[in-house]
């Protein structure tokens, strides 16, 4: 088996393994997987991948695994990124399905759970953190609020589906830098 293989499974192992509480909490561990330990991306398009992923049907985390493993070694390690990410978890929801059902009546057990709930807020909030940031600063400050504003209408007042909304700032952000370039040479 080649090496990097062994790289990819031991990745989505961990993501799978690792990964408490559904998609959104995945994301945090594939992006530092992807981004940090082996640089298969970098952070832009890492988020570029995730806007693009969230618009598709489907959980997250398996199209997040098979988008990476499919950009480095086909449709082969997009086989075996899906593979590696989603078995353990497979595996684990088949044999302990009984010892949950019989743990859920263990006030301990209820209490455990509930301590990891703040650890994956903050993960979260640590990742919207930093993208967030990012996008301030390609695209300013007055920009990024006001899209900051017209998301959350879009979103929350007028409401439009989550992956109408992503489009729109994907097709927006195909043509971001031609016009702004267009901007600043009629400014000048």
């Amino acid at each position: 088996m080649e090496v990097f293989y062994k790289e990819l499974i031991l990745a989505m192992l961990r993501t799978g393994i690792l990964g408490f509480g559904g998609g959104p909490s995945v994301i945090p561990l594939i992006r530092y997987e992807a981004v940090t330990r082996y640089r298969w991306l970098d952070d832009e398009e890492f988020g570029e991948t995730w806007a693009i992923a969230n618009a598709l049907p489907g959980p997250i985390a398996p199209k997040m695994a098979a988008y990476l493993g499919y950009r480095q070694k086909g449709v082969i390690g997009a086989i075996i990124a899906v593979l590696s990410h989603i078995a353990p978890t497979c595996l684990a929801t088949v044999l302990l399905l009984s010892l949950v059902h019989v743990l859920s009546f263990s006030k301990t057990f209820t209490k455990m759970v509930s301590a990891v709930m703040p650890v994956i807020a903050v993960m979260l909030g640590q990742m919207a953190y930093e993208f967030g940031f990012k996008a301030l600063k390609g695209l300013g400050k007055i920009l990024g609020i006001i899209f900051l504003v017209l998301s959350f209408i879009l979103l929350y007042v007028v409401p439009i589906h989550p992956a109408i909304v992503i489009l729109i700032f994907l097709t927006y952000g195909a043509f971001h830098f031609n016009i702004k370039n267009k901007i600043r040479q009629t400014s000048k």
